[in-house]
Parts: C-alpha cells; structure tokens; sequence
C-alpha cells in the first residue's frame, strides 16, 4: 500500500504505518498531519487546497500545513494545471517556503516518496524530464518540455 486516504486521527495514522504506508494523502486534520510528518510518512496535499486558500470540503489548509513545515507533497487533484500554478503561488502566501522548496513539493519530493529515484531533480545521470515556465502575470505557462532529454513540446 503506497498511500493513506483523508487519514483524521493518530489512530487513523497508526494503521496506515501498520499497513507499510509512504505516503498520508490529504490529512484532513492538523493532528494528522503531524503525526504522519513524525512517522516520516509523506504528507501530500491537493494543489487546488493551496489556490483556493482552502479545503473545498472544509478540512485542514495546506497553506496552514505548509506553513508550519508538515508539507512534503502536492498532487493536482481534481485540477492538472494547479500543480505547476502550486509550485509558483505557495511562496508568495507561505512564509518560509522558497520557490525551490515549493518546486520539490510538485517534483523531488513525490518522486522519492515512490522511489523513483532517477527523477525528481536536475543532476547529471537523471532523466531530465523538465519543463521550462514563463511567468506571464504571476501565472506560469509552458514553454518548453523535455522528457528524458529529449525536446517532446
């Protein structure tokens, strides 16, 4: 089992690492989270949680999360495009988060969460999946697109 669910309690917590578990996919409390961060689980939460600000059901923030370092991982959810937006938006509403920090949430980070250990980070004898971003009014587009080092868009 790679990933716990919308875990709420310690004890939700405690089963999931019972079970092997890498990854807390959206903790829906800060309890949670914090536990997860401390069994060394990855925290994972919705991109579109960190644009909205909010959950869209109510549960805890990932800028909250974020903001007090008990989040590793962002996945798009239910909107592709908020990953990239994430990575660019989470330091200017997050203190203490840089642009590399935030950009390891969306690549380095998930990608060592499920051991893919050949990708995730710019260095000689890995993939070089990248994608080059311009910023067109805080909002980034892509540009370029590389996978495996070759040139696809």
């Amino acid at each position: 089992v790679l990933a716990s669910h919308d875990d709420a309690t310690t004890g939700h917590v405690d089963e999931a690492i019972e079970q092997g578990v890498r990854v807390a996919e959206f903790p829906t409390t800060k309890e949670a989270a914090k536990a997860s961060k401390a069994a060394g689980l990855g925290v994972l939460m919705g991109a579109p949680n960190v644009m909205r600000g909010a959950s869209h059901s109510g549960n805890v923030s990932a800028r909250t999360l974020a903001g007090e370092g008990l989040l590793d991982i962002l996945s798009s959810d239910y909107i592709p495009f908020s990953l990239i937006q994430s990575a660019f938006f989470l330091g200017d509403v997050v203190d203490g988060i840089s642009l590399p920090q935030a950009v390891a949430m969306v690549s380095k980070n998930p990608a060592e969460a499920v051991g893919l250990a050949d990708r995730g980070v710019i260095e000689q004898g890995r993939r070089a999946d990248l994608v080059r971003v311009r910023l067109d009014d805080h909002v980034p587009v892509v540009r370029t697109v590389w996978r495996q080092g070759h040139r696809v868009a």
